[in-house]
């Protein structure tokens, strides 16, 4: 008679397991590394945004072209990058002026 050595079924089944835990280790571990993110980006790439003077809106513009008329770059290092940062979500309640003043939006008072 031959005895037969039988595994727990808890070490069978953590193959699965172990690859899935694997393959999201290394995908984390990539967009660390190329600093990629989850975020929605404000723009698409090789666009920027410019936000509507006077009120809350923005749009994305081509880099290389100016914004359209009615509508300013934001000012250097208030540029929010991805929805709901620190810059996306001050924008709105605060615009820039026909002068260039950084002000409380209009709706936001």
């Amino acid at each position: 008679m031959t005895s037969r050595v039988h595994r727990p079924s808890s070490v069978v089944n953590r193959g699965p397991v172990r690859s899935v835990l694997g393959l999201a280790l290394a995908c984390a571990t990539v967009a660390i590394l190329t600093g990629c993110s989850s975020e929605d980006a404000s723009c698409g790439g090789g666009e920027y945004p410019v936000m509507a003077v006077g009120s809350t809106g923005s749009a994305c513009v081509s880099k290389g072209e100016e914004p359209p008329k009615g509508y300013v770059r934001y000012p250097e290092g208030k540029v929010p990058q991805h929805v709901g940062d620190k810059w996306d979500t001050y924008w709105s309640t605060h615009t820039i002026d026909e002068n260039g003043k950084i002000i409380k939006a209009p709706d936001a008072q």
